[in-house]
This record gives C-alpha cells, structure tokens and sequence, in this order.
C-alpha cells in the first residue's frame, strides 16, 4: 500500500519575533508564496505594502510573496529597495493592512528573512499572529505543495515610494531641520555598507548643515565590502580608520536594513549601544521630563541612573523588538533602547530605527559644540560593561541552569527576565540564549570598576568553556 502521507515541511525559520534562514534550503519562493497566502487567511490583510533590503535572493522572495498575497486577495504596493523604518512608515501612516519587510538584516548573505507588521506598525510576533501564520504556511505546504489557486482577476499590484515623506519626517522629529550653519560645519563619516542606508542618506544630506563623507553608499546585496554588521569587530575597522582620515567628529555606521546604526567617536573608537541609550534618553527628556523609558535587561545600571537624574521613569523590558515595542506601548513610554543598537520612538509608531538616532546626536553635537567621546566617557568610567560576548554551546539550558546555581546564593537580587539576571554589590551581569540563533550571550557590567569588569568577565567564560564546551561564535 502506498504511503501518502506527505512529509511536514521544515518551519525552522520561524523565530520568536520575525522569520529568518538560509536560501534556499529554510527560505525559498514556494515558502514565500504560501507566506503571502497565509498573511491574508490569519490577518485578514487587503492592503498589504511589500520592501525588500540589497540581498541577492531579494527579488525572487519578493515576486512569490506577492503572488501569494494576490492570490489570496490582497492589493500590493511594492516600495522597492528600502529600509525596514520605512516600511513602518509606510504601514503607520497610509492605510495598509499589514507591511512586509524582506531582509536579512545583518546575518550573512546566503541568508534572508521576513520581518511583519499590522496595520499602525504593530509587530506580528509568537503569541501576535506569528505562531497561527507558521502552521497556516505548513498547512498550504503539506496540501498542495503551493498556495491555493489564483482567481481570475488579481487584485492589483502597485509601485510607490513615501521616501520623500519619511526624509521630510526625520529632519522634523530630530530637530535638524531647524539647525543654523556653524562656523565650522560638523564633520561626519556615514558608513551605508552597500546596504540600503546610503537611498535615505542621500535625500538627507542636502537638507543637512554637515560635511560628510560617504563610504559604501551603493547598495550591493553582493557585499563587495563585507556584509554590513558593525557589532562584529572585524567590520568596524574602515569605518573608523575613515574617521581618523577626515579628521571627522562622528562616524556612524547602518546594518543592511539600517534599523540600527552605530556610533565612533573623533579617535575612530567603537561606542558601544549601552551608553547611546543614556545619550538619547537624555536628550529626549530634555523635552518631555517626567517621561518613561524602557531599557533591555542585558545592561542597564548606567541608563537607570541617566535617566533618573534627567527626571524620567526607568522601566525594563525583554529584549527583542516585538517586546521592546509591546513594553513600550502598554507604558507609553517615550524612548527604548537595546544595547544591540535598536533604538524605538512612541513618535514613530513606536518603532525602531537606525536613521533618528544619529540625526539627534549630530543636532546635540551641533548645539553643544561638545566632542562624542567626552559626552560618553564619563559614562563609561562610572558603569563599564563587556559588551555582548557570544558563545556556542553544546546545551544552552542546562549551561544556564549550571551557572544561575553557581552564583544566585551570593546575589543580592536575581531574576528570569529574558534569562539568567544577577546583581551584586559591585557588579551584575545576563547570560541569555539567543531568540534567532544558537548562542548563548553574556553581559557584565560594574560599578565603576574595570578590574572586576575583566576578572568576573574572564572567570564566567571560563565557567561556560570548562562546563558546557563554549567556543567563540
């Protein structure tokens, strides 16, 4: 007797809060196809706004999807080539239904990913609508091995672009566009990555009293130069040999879909995410005093203590971009900040993005007439950190469990938040696995003392390799 029973189809790509994987073997056109189909069935979208970042597999992903979404009775509107900010925008300020963004962000170029959205740029994530898209998916996939059969008459497909618009909001949000010519115009070096950074730096550099100097502003989902992810130490060393050349007073660097950037200082020094937050949570407090603001759990005793001192309420949320904005939403806060870089405004949906970040800080550059690194360096000196120190194990959480054991009978507070939190009188740190790949990540941080920073850092990687096999990712 034969065996017709089809096989499940492999829905690993499917994470916490987005969709990601390698093409073709997690991601491919008929997975795609089925997506789009899906989204109409479980969100009941009609208007649906469709952007892709500069990768390879991009278009071919992007076709399928919207023959899925048509298919299923979904009107499209293609935005092309962008940046996940701008399908936010696209989906908090024009009437569509759901908006998806087609990017692999950081991750290597044989990958790619789909980032969703509802109407007002509400995050689709696991317990959202993620987890009933994935089994619709491998229901259409187990079935007919294709989304159903198209109608006769699609509904439309459309090509438009809000960039104009999303440029015009920026400069109005962060203040530059009010800025008076200095003397001597603030120099900055802006690092696109052959991502899709350099489409919205361009519309923004002319209404800007900067002089920049651009690198890596074509977008080449080839990668000529490396794939854009500036948190990998490898990656950060043109960017900041550049600004030594320019004698610049910033550098800033995007990821590929650019809702994160990243920040140097006049030396060509890396600043770590952790003290942008204070930064930012501080200048936008200069306006809204009184106001909450949400921080990750990896570290944060520096941006408690900033925002307090600037009158805001400190408030923590899980890491992850979903999270960060449904924490931000049930508190109405004002800013959120990761110390991966993802930095989320209530004025912009409450969303992430990797372009206000930068424009703020040149604006309090401008009118300060103060250096990055002295903003910063008091910072720094008062709350040092590791950094997020990655490493692959064998089995994550009975490492976990191991190490919570080992060091929770000393802690004055520990908790589960987004996984193992401990805090002592000197020093804390969070050792998490991670939402979209196989890691552990670690982050210790101290009060004011390095020494301890480097002897509790060196002594926890120790722990990890010695018991759970860690090695560097």
């Amino acid at each position: 007797m034969l065996n017709l029973i089809k096989p499940m189809p492999d829905l690993t790509c499917f994470k916490a809060y987005d969709i990601r994987g390698r093409v073709p073997e997690a991601l491919n056109p008929p997975l795609a196809s089925a997506l789009g189909h899906a989204l109409v069935d479980v969100l009941g979208a009609r208007q649906v706004v469709v952007g892709r970042d500069t990768r390879l597999s991009g278009p071919a992903l992007r076709d399928a999807l919207v023959e899925g979404l048509r298919s299923a009775g979904a009107s499209v509107t293609d935005i092309g080539l962008c940046g996940t900010e701008e399908i936010y925008y696209a989906a908090a300020n024009r009437p569509f239904d759901a908006g998806v963004m087609i990017t692999g962000s950081h991750n290597p170029g044989d990958e790619n990913g789909f980032k969703l959205v509802r109407s007002g740029a509400v995050p689709v994530s696991g317990d959202s609508g993620l987890v009933a898209i994935r089994d619709r998916v491998g229901e259409l996939l187990v079935e007919a091995q294709a989304p159903l059969a198209a109608p006769a008459d699609l509904p439309p497909l459309a090509e438009d672009s809000y960039r104009a618009d999303y440029v015009r909001w920026l400069l109005a949000y962060s203040g530059a566009d009010r800025l008076e010519p200095a003397r001597r115009p603030l120099k900055i070096v802006a690092d696109a990555g052959n991502g899709c950074a350099g489409l919205v730096l361009s519309g923004l550099a002319g209404a800007l009293p900067f002089d920049f100097t651009f690198l890596h502003m074509e977008p080449d989902g080839a990668f000529p130069n490396g794939v854009p992810n500036p948190l990998l130490p490898e990656r950060r060393a043109a960017t900041a040999e550049a600004v030594r050349e320019a004698g610049a007073d910033m550098g800033v660097a995007w990821d590929g879909d650019f809702d994160r950037c990243f920040f140097y200082d006049a030396d060509g020094n890396f600043i770590e995410g952790y003290y942008c937050i204070g930064l930012l949570a501080q200048e936008l407090l200069r306006h809204a005093p009184g106001s909450k603001i949400v921080h990750d759990t990896r570290v944060y005793w520096n941006t408690q203590d900033v925002v307090r001192a600037a009158g805001g309420v400190p408030v923590m949320g899980k890491t992850g971009h979903a999270f960060m904005k449904e924490r931000m939403r049930a508190e109405d806060a004002l800013y959120g900040g990761e110390m991966s870089a993802h930095h989320y405004f209530r004025d912009f949906a409450y969303c992430d993005s990797g372009m206000l970040p930068w424009l703020l800080v040149a604006t309090l550059l401008h009118r300060s007439g103060r250096p990055l690194g002295e903003l910063v360096a008091e910072r720094m000196a008062a709350f040092p950190c590791s950094g997020e120190i990655n490493r692959r194990v064998g089995d994550a959480p009975a490492l976990m469990r191991l190490v919570r054991e080992r060091y929770a009978p000393g802690a004055l507070h520990a908790d589960d938040v987004d996984g193992v939190n401990l805090e002592f009188a000197h020093w804390r740190f969070n050792l998490r696995m991670s939402n979209t790949e196989p890691l552990l990540r670690l982050n210790v941080e101290t009060r004011g003392d390095r020494a301890l920073l480097e002897d509790k850092t060196a002594e926890l990687l120790s722990l990890l390799e010695r018991e759970g096999g860690a090695v560097t990712a």
